[in-house]
């Protein structure tokens, strides 16, 4: 009898602009092709509430649940654990990811919720575990776990690096709800390598999948790549720590996308000093148009302290190539290093302005698992907190010897308020019909996404989409549905009627009779349901 296993995906803030979750896409493919029966429960696109967990895992009645995280977002994930376990004890808790991977025994000491983590890439030790979860004598022969047991808690051997990345099974993004996800219009994420050959001090995901890059072939990319076109996807983001690791390689992937016609815009992360004319030609040819940039610092020597291994001229370099050859550049920046100083954030704040492409400052969240973390006696830098909560980069956690915390983000505050102030400005020249055509388009299309945020993180299309059939017509359904969200939402008729309307052509949302009701749900996946 198949194995039932409920996956979490935990929530996690629609602002920072979610894919449809990879990880959990490839963790629920490895269970699937080891024989289980698998469902997501996804909380990042929907409302998380107790009782809908438990109703989920009633309906479903998984023998494992699942979940994976990252460090911002654990504590959720583990109280979404300990739901799951107190409603149904006789479940086996799994969770894996970096977080787990590289704070495993404080996991299981703090964590009584979780039975069992796996550690490191995840997919061969779950198709070893699966056939043997529920003989806990043979967890201790299974490479890459941690678990307790009486007298303390078993760190298995650390299972090997995944050499033949063909050989994984490809994310089962059928299992996810896509059309909740299309809805959002952010990029959905792929990886055609795991590994980075690179040392920067901050960096938790070189631990996790190696120094040495392992490569997908060009057949695989394109094949998943394929898949994720007939979703009706038209944007994706290659989210390789470095994808421009090997130039032949880049221009094989785009040579074939073009061989192919593959028809869809996409962006990818890079370092500075791996691209040239060359291989930006042949990328914005195959339909690239935006490349991130880690540069970090505007300091040659907070450079060299971090590691990052690139120089500023090169950085102006791969930035000038961009413009030249057609494709949008953004570089990102982290504040809070080790020995910054009210010196190095000007040179950073200079440098970043004087690039003349947009960029933004996140603040440095020493992670588990990262050198700067392990070997903090060596840096001038004071970690102020474990709580895993305020590791979103998004506020200063850390101090030097000539910076406090409030000093970081009071420069961070500083761009924050020139950028807001600067958009206020356009929303009310938008409003008083003084906005240019792209600047409107920009505003119309920040009000509709907050919209959106609220039809998905609220469950609105489930809560104000059920009425008494009473002979509606279609339109009159429509209407009925609208109105119910403009009151609850506040948001102009306009807009919620335009956003509603799109939604039900492209097959996000439908209307199915319930008894004596008009029920609107979201679909599961626009392209099975359509």
């Amino acid at each position: 009898m198949a194995v039932n296993i409920a996956i979490i995906a935990p929530p996690y803030p629609l602002e920072e602009a979610p894919a449809p979750p990879l990880g959990v896409s490839y963790v629920a493919a490895a269970f699937e092709a080891a024989g289980c029966n698998v469902k997501i429960m996804d909380y990042i696109v929907s409302r998380y509430t107790p009782e809908k967990l438990k109703n989920a895992i009633d309906a479903f009645e998984p023998d494992v649940i699942g979940a994976t995280s990252v460090t911002m977002n654990f504590p959720v994930a583990a109280g979404i654990m300990r739901t799951a376990k107190k409603h149904r004890p006789s479940v086996v808790t799994v969770m894996g990811g970096p977080h787990v991977s590289f704070d495993a025994e404080n996991t299981l000491a703090t964590c009584p919720e979780i039975d069992l983590l796996v550690i490191g890439e995840g997919e061969r030790t779950i198709m070893e575990l699966v056939p043997r979860l529920a003989d806990r004598n043979a967890w201790p022969d299974i490479a890459g776990l941690a678990f307790r047991e009486e007298g303390g808690i078993v760190v298995t051997r650390p299972r090997e690096l995944i050499d033949d990345l063909d050989s994984i099974p490809m994310p089962a993004r059928h299992l996810l709800p896509m059309s909740r996800y299309n809805a959002l219009g952010f990029p959905v994420s792929i990886i055609t390598s795991r590994g980075c050959p690179n040392s920067c001090i901050f960096c938790q995901g070189r631990r996790m999948v190696g120094k040495k890059v392992r490569y997908r072939t060009v057949e695989h990319v394109m094949d998943e790549i394929e898949r994720i076109l007939a979703y009706g996807i038209s944007r994706i983001n290659i989210a390789d720590d470095l994808f421009t690791s090997n130039k032949a390689r880049v221009c094989g992937l785009c040579g074939e996308i073009i061989r192919r016609g593959f028809d869809f815009k996409w962006s990818a992360f890079s370092r500075v000093n791996t691209v040239d004319r060359e291989i930006l030609e042949i990328m914005r040819e195959a339909g690239c148009d935006s490349i991130s940039f880690g540069i970090e610092s505007g300091n040659p020597e907070m450079l060299k302290r971090i590691r990052k291994g690139i120089t500023l001229e090169q950085a102006r370099n791969a930035v000038r190539l961009c413009g030249e050859t057609g494709i949008l550049a953004h570089a990102s920046f982290m504040v809070g290093l080790p020995g910054e100083t009210p010196e190095t954030l000007r040179d950073t704040r200079e440098f970043s302005r004087s690039l003349g492409i947009p960029h933004g400052y996140h603040f440095l969240a020493p992670f588990p698992g990262t050198t700067v973390r392990e070997r903090i006696e060596e840096y001038d830098l004071e970690i102020l907190t474990d709580d895993w909560e305020r590791y979103d980069a998004n506020s200063a956690i850390v101090r030097t010897s000539k910076l406090a915390p409030e000093d970081i983000e009071a420069f961070v505050r500083e761009f924050e308020k020139e950028i807001n102030d600067e958009w206020e400005k356009k929303i009310l020249d938008y409003r008083a019909g003084r906005g240019s055509p792209e600047d409107n388009f920009r505003i119309e299309g920040h009000f509709r996404m907050q919209l959106v945020y609220r039809l998905l993180s609220e469950d609105l299309i489930e809560t104000c989409g059920c009425f008494p059939v009473r002979n509606l017509s279609n339109g009159r359904a429509v209407a009925m549905l609208c109105g119910a969200i403009e009151h609850a939402t506040g948001f102009h008729s306009g807009l919620v009627r335009a956003t509603i309307e799109d939604f039900i052509r492209a097959g996000y949302i439908r209307s199915r009779r319930v008894g004596s009701n008009i029920d609107w749900h979201w679909t599961h996946n626009n392209r099975v349901d359509g």
